[in-house]
């Protein structure tokens, strides 16, 4: 199965966690009446956002449409961010509720050949191009195919590079448990992969 990459493996490699002081001073400043600042919140964010709704989805126009979304919730709910928390799990909760009704709106959605997902690579064989393509092309339908708890899960850690504690933030649990749900969301990723790979076979 191709590597789903990350430094360590445990939710704390990739990116640096993107918790600056300027998005808490921006959103603030949203908050007291500069509604303009949420513009600048969204040049910072949105490709990140937009890139864990993709992966959520698989659908490239949905996500477009739900990044948008997301923001407009942020200026609508600005109230309710509060000045003591971090700005990015605030944000990515809004993302993950306007997929959450997108999954409830459309119960099944297509997987499509879009663009392939970011911090994926082959394993190091000696593969051709065309059999990396398939194979990646396998993992993502294969990650498509999950339960929605557990995409999203493996996307904030594997993907999104995402620390566990600013998860466990997040869905508001543990970090235990968060380990656990991915380790369990691994598995199945797996399991699903060798099962697409031996269809494509047959």
């Amino acid at each position: 199965m191709p590597v789903i990459t990350t430094e360590d493996g445990n939710g704390s490699g990739g990116e640096q966690r993107v918790n600056q002081p300027e998005d808490l001073e921006l959103m603030i400043a949203v908050q007291q009446g500069e509604v303009g600042k949420m513009g600048t919140l969204f040049e910072r964010h949105h490709a990140r956002i937009y890139n864990f709704c993709h992966r959520m989805t698989g659908s490239q126009a949905a996500s477009e449409d739900l990044v948008q979304e997301a923001f407009m919730r942020a200026l609508k709910y600005r109230q309710t961010f509060r000045g003591d928390a971090d700005f990015l799990p605030w944000l990515y909760r809004l993302a993950r509720n306007v997929c959450n009704d997108y999954f409830e709106k459309n119960q099944r959605f297509p997987i499509t050949g879009e663009d392939l997902p970011e911090g994926v690579s082959p394993d190091p064989s000696a593969l051709d191009n065309a059999q990396q393509k398939e194979q990646v092309c396998l993992l993502r339908e294969a990650l498509l195919r999950l339960p929605v708890e557990r995409r999203e899960v493996l996307i904030l850690s594997r993907f999104e590079y995402r620390h566990y504690d600013e998860i466990a933030q997040l869905l508001g649990c543990s970090v235990g448990a968060v380990k656990v749900r991915v380790h369990r969301a691994m598995n199945q990723l797996r399991e699903t992969y060798r099962e697409l790979l031996k269809e494509s076979e047959s």
